[in-house]
């Protein structure tokens, strides 16, 4: 991958070329350098490569203003013949071509010269028209994929780029909190932290297991208030260490680990730590029914998750992506943040047990939802041979 061009503005501490560089590495295509002479090197370690690295070599080439969806990526370096122009005004911004078109392809790309590309016969498509750009699976969500030239380099111009970056982070099928209400804050703490500080997701996912525990001590104690502010904490930290990842490029496979391996473990404990601290609080509830609530709280997460894996063991998809209704109830049921919302709306009014009996209750209405929904799901792909999610359809 070759970038041409300058460019110092940074978005989310880094610069674009860096941005691109990270982008491209993530799924192996080293960046390379290009002397005055076509020349291309190893911008690692500056090795040349051959003149014919030719046979079949194909190299993407990037200008150094581009703001280029990570969700591009992989479909760009899979379309060799390319010119990618951007979302907005059709100018060129990317091509992906035989090695020995590379000085060809930069110049048509610093001069913006689209006539070039038909001459070479390059297919010239927008963001939306790359196969598979559109359906991004791991973030759960349809949507048209963005490549952008920051020819605006002022502070309002580069703000707004960067809360375009940001929400193209999301998950489309998420819980309402994280989807609705985290969003703008999130945004805000994410950008500092990546401008001015280096502290890394790894460390705000740290620090939000600390609240984790903090959360369940609370609660066990019957110091409800205080647990809450350290348990939404905690949520909006779950969505920062995240969001900070995907804009700054810095995913791992242990951040990622991690992150989930807290999400999988801690609810049913923070569940347990709110019902022993009823008595606390003064506000007990009866032997059966404080079992009662907490064995069907308890054993409802577990067969969720479990209802979560067998749809993407034997359908081959999770069940919140299949149908919109599915994507669409994703937001409100019974998972961590709308339990919270429950358990914080009942606290208010003084009645944290009323908070316990409503969560299992939502427990159970929720697995009613997703028994009956995998019922169909399997149905469907009795008929069918497979599921096919309304966000990989076109159209959708």
């Amino acid at each position: 991958m070759v970038i041409v061009g300058e460019s110092g503005v940074r978005l989310f501490g880094l610069t674009l070329p860096q941005r691109t560089e990270r982008l491209f590495a993530r799924i192996g295509v080293p960046r390379l350098t290009m002397d005055a002479q076509g020349v291309l090197a190893l911008a690692a370690d500056g090795s040349a490569l051959p003149r014919d690295a030719g046979s079949g070599e194909t190299i993407i080439v990037v200008r150094a203003d581009a703001v280029l969806d990570p969700a591009l990526a992989r479909a760009v370096a899979q379309t060799p013949g390319l010119l990618l122009v951007d979302s907005e005004e059709a100018r060129p911004l990317l091509a992906h071509v035989p090695a020995e078109q590379v000085e060809l392809a930069a110049k048509a790309l610093l001069d913006g010269d689209v006539q070039a590309a038909q001459a070479a016969g390059w297919r010239i498509l927008a963001p939306a028209e790359l196969p598979g750009a559109a359906f991004q699976e791991k973030l759960r969500k349809r949507e048209a994929p963005y490549a952008l030239l920051l020819r605006d380099s002022s502070a309002a111009a580069r703000r707004a780029l960067e809360w375009r970056v940001f929400m193209g982070t999301y998950k489309g099928a998420t819980d309402v909190i994280t989807k609705r209400v985290w969003p703008r804050p999130a945004f805000i703490v994410t950008r500092w932290l990546a401008e001015h500080t280096r502290i890394t997701p790894n460390m705000v996912t740290l620090l939000s297991a600390v609240l984790v525990v903090l959360a369940f001590g609370l609660f066990a104690a019957g110091h409800y208030g205080w647990g809450l502010l350290a348990a939404w904490g905690m949520t909006f930290l779950d969505t920062v260490d995240g969001k900070l990842a995907r804009t700054t490029l810095t995913s791992s496979r242990f951040g990622d680990i991690f992150d989930h391996g807290i999400d999988l473990v801690h609810p049913p404990f923070w569940y347990a730590a709110w019902a022993m601290g009823l008595a606390a609080h003064g506000t007990p509830l009866d032997d059966a029914w404080w079992w009662g609530a907490l064995i069907v709280i308890i054993a409802g997460y577990v067969i969720q998750r479990l209802m979560e894996g067998v749809s993407i063991a034997l359908l081959g998809m999770e069940i919140h992506i299949w149908r919109p209704f599915d994507t669409w109830f994703r937001e409100i049921t019974a998972r961590r943040n709308p339990n919270l919302v429950l358990l914080t709306v009942f606290w208010l009014v003084g009645r944290p047990d009323w908070g316990l009996l409503a969560v299992a209750a939502w427990t159970l209405i929720s697995l009613v939802v997703h028994g009956v929904q995998l019922v169909q799901a399997f149905a469907e792909k009795r008929r069918n041979g497979r599921l096919v999610s309304w966000m990989a359809r076109e159209g959708a």
